[in-house]
């Protein structure tokens, strides 16, 4: 079964959560999750179990799409490093670095 995308796990974790708000019974639950999304019981119980420890809603993300940068080679290889170094993807580094640099910008103009 293949990993669900992060707008597709955010719904299903909003859902398990209003699910969880609408009663206390975990079994019918997780019956709706696995009739809705076409997942198994024992997933249906992670999402619940994940919902049930947060506060409140998950944002849902945007779509991510693909787009080309040319960049050194010497700059990929860093980036590259520091992404393993930390444990994350390259675009997930490249998207935090980004977004930080954005951020900066729009408080200096």
């Amino acid at each position: 079964m293949p990993k669900s995308s992060d707008p597709e796990r955010a719904a299903r974790l909003n859902a398990a959560l209003a699910l969880i708000q609408e009663s206390e019974n975990l079994s019918q639950a997780a019956t709706v999750l696995v009739r809705k999304y076409r997942i198994s019981k024992r997933q249906a119980y992670r999402y619940l179990g994940e919902a049930r420890a947060r506060e409140g809603p998950v944002p849902i993300p945007g779509r991510k799409v693909a787009f080309t940068v040319r960049l050194s080679e010497g700059l990929i290889e860093a980036l590259r490093k520091h992404a393993r170094v930390r444990g994350k993807r390259l675009s997930e580094l490249v998207a935090e670095a980004l977004g930080d640099f954005l951020r900066k910008d729009r408080r200096r103009g």
